[in-house]
């Protein structure tokens, strides 16, 4: 019987020891990946500083709509900057100014979490000295405690302030753009989003990423709408603070299971109000195939690629630091061309040339 019990305890043990270790090399592993995210992302930040860029920068003429239609009620369009910086890349130009070109009728509304220290005065930066010149954009400081405010996620802010985030930028802006449609309604988009059509007429719409996952990089509802508040009240009920993605793609897929009542998104589009759009609306280059819009590209085949889509995401994430040949016919090159000539031709004449290569 002894025996026996050492040879029970013996297995039990190498269970636990087999079980130990799978659980410290799963948390080795989660840890370097989150130390290497950090440390490309910081890399790439701090080469794009070392760019010496003007402080301010003559006004374009008065840019003429690339959409001559007006509806009758424009909404609001919001971008969001929630790390300190104050000083907007190419791409974060481009994407406000082509919202801008083609929705006059429509305020831009540009919030920076870092615009908090600078006593109601905007810095003297190139991106926020280029995109003052458009007269429906509006450059404001993004006051957190006060969006939060009366929201499911106030406890959640007060309390992810205190403790370490893996992914805290990334989640930070989740809860923002959830909170923001909550509590004004209109339109929301990722800075690294090109606008090609007027997003007016889409309400209580977000775009489909692929057949298995939603993504709120645009989000179009009205104010107060039910579905924006189960988003939050799900954020913060299955908040999970280790997993990327699980506050903004997942919750968003998660919440439209469980609006229509169904197990995959190909059983619906629509329900209840809500409209899931085609991944070409907004997706139409899949994140896996980022490189093609550094590719050249003939100018032909761009109505036929974009035929269906209202704005292209760029995948930032995963295209950042990536050199952009100003001169040649990549895809990215013609598109700031067409829908961001302003911040195109400041590219043109101030980006350092790099190996004749170009920074985003």
């Amino acid at each position: 019987t002894s025996s026996y019990c050492i040879l029970k305890l013996s297995r039990v043990a190498s269970n636990h020891r087999l079980w130990a270790a799978f659980v410290i090399t799963f948390k080795f592993i989660s840890f370097i990946s989150i130390m290497f995210y950090w440390r490309i992302t910081q890399e790439v930040q701090d080469k794009i500083l070392h760019y010496k860029l003007p402080t301010e920068v003559k006004c374009p003429p008065s840019p003429t709509a690339l959409s001559n239609w007006h509806p009758s009620s424009p909404k609001n369009i919001y971008f969001v900057e929630t790390s300190e910086r104050t000083n907007p890349n190419f791409l974060f130009m481009c994407s406000v100014e082509s919202a801008a070109r083609i929705h006059p009728e429509s305020k831009i509304i540009v919030l920076m979490k870092g615009l908090m220290s600078h006593n109601k005065t905007l810095p003297k930066h190139l991106g926020i000295s280029l995109l003052s010149c458009f007269p429906n954009v509006e450059i404001r400081p993004l006051d957190l405690n006060d969006l939060f405010s009366n929201t499911p996620l106030a406890d959640w802010y007060l309390l992810a302030q205190q403790r370490w985030e893996p992914y805290f930028l990334p989640i930070l802006s989740d809860a923002c753009r959830i909170t923001i449609m909550w509590k004004y309604g209109g339109i929301y988009l990722d800075t690294d989003f090109i606008v090609l059509k007027n997003l007016n007429n889409l309400t209580n719409v977000l775009g489909t990423q692929s057949k298995y996952l939603l993504n709120g990089a645009f989000l179009s509802f009205e104010p107060k709408h039910k579905f924006i508040k189960l988003c939050m009240q799900d954020y913060v009920a299955n908040y999970n603070r280790w997993i990327w993605g699980h506050q903004g793609p997942q919750l968003f897929t998660r919440v439209f299971k469980q609006w229509c009542s169904v197990h995959s998104l190909q059983s619906s589009k629509s329900c209840k109000g809500v409209t899931t759009l085609p991944r070409e609306a907004f997706y139409p280059i899949r994140w896996q195939d980022w490189k093609k819009y550094f590719e050249p590209m003939n100018s032909s085949e761009l109505p036929k690629l974009f035929n269906k889509t209202y704005a292209v995401h760029v995948w930032n994430k995963k295209s950042q630091g990536t050199q952009l040949k100003i001169s040649s016919k990549a895809l990215l090159t013609q598109l700031y061309f067409q829908y961001c000539p302003s911040t195109y031709r400041i590219m043109k004449i101030y980006l350092v040339f790099e190996e004749e290569g170009k920074w985003m």
